[in-house]
């Protein structure tokens, strides 16, 4: 049966859900919102309920989320009218390599990774080369800020071995993951991370990602491993297990 979705994801993933709701055997209506919430997950969430509390009732038979827990700018959003879908995932890494299993696979081998993506570095601010990494933590941002500060006052070559001898790259990190997405031929900016990555001592790698999540969440196929479907009147609330997301009363 065809249905009709709304669906409300991360601008990143604008290429994406436009391939995937194109193919879709369901009626996809899309609306995408600003990366630049991310760095403020409060003001991330009141957006993103505030968009489902303007969805009119019984228009949709499924409100679509693409996004993970996204340092819980996701936990307690509802709908009290129409049943929302989430990928269990805790960000928008997961969703670009495919499963949360391969994410896990790669934090295990090395936690320390700046992943990057041609939509995340399209979209994103650039200064003098440096690009904010895709799901980057509070540390990464930090030294990124500083970075700019550095380029700003200093040069590029002067910001690099300030950075350098304080050690503040390599404190946390030491690889630059770019993910290349087979189904969805990209313009490639593998080498200027891969210079970006020489620059700061890091190893680089390439990897392949998939839109297997994505697409499996715009063509319905909405299975309970990967997927939380909340009913109206449930919220969005983390378990801090393996299941990532669950709900409970609103």
């Amino acid at each position: 049966m065809v249905m009709r979705l709304r669906l409300i994801a991360c601008e990143v993933f604008a290429r994406q859900v436009y391939y995937a709701a194109a193919l879709s055997p369901h009626v996809v209506d899309i609306e995408l919102v600003d990366k630049g919430l991310h760095t403020r997950p409060e003001v991330l969430r009141a957006e993103l309920q505030q968009r489902l509390e303007r969805i009119p009732e019984s228009r949709y038979a499924a409100i679509l989320l693409a996004y993970g827990l996204c340092s819980n700018s996701t936990v307690g959003l509802f709908c009290p009218h129409t049943r929302l879908v989430i990928p269990r995932a805790h960000d928008c890494i997961t969703l670009y390599l495919g499963s949360r299993e391969r994410y896990a696979s790669e934090f295990q081998k090395n936690p320390g990774t700046y992943w990057y993506t041609a939509d995340y570095i399209e979209r994103g601010e650039e200064s003098e080369g440096e690009w904010t990494p895709l799901g980057a933590s509070e540390e990464a941002l930090e030294a990124s800020r500083l970075y700019q500060e550095y380029v700003e006052k200093y040069g590029r070559d002067n910001a690099d071995y300030l950075m350098e001898v304080m050690g503040a790259w390599k404190r946390h990190y030491s690889r630059a993951a770019y993910i290349d997405i087979p189904e969805i031929p990209l313009p490639d900016y593998a080498p200027q991370v891969k210079e970006l990555a020489r620059r700061r001592g890091w190893c680089f790698e390439r990897l392949e990602g998939s839109i297997s999540l994505i697409r499996d969440l715009i063509f319905g196929h909405w299975d309970e491993e990967r997927f939380l479907i909340v009913p109206p009147g449930q919220r969005i609330t983390p378990t801090y297990n393996g299941e990532i997301v669950s709900t409970e009363p609103a």
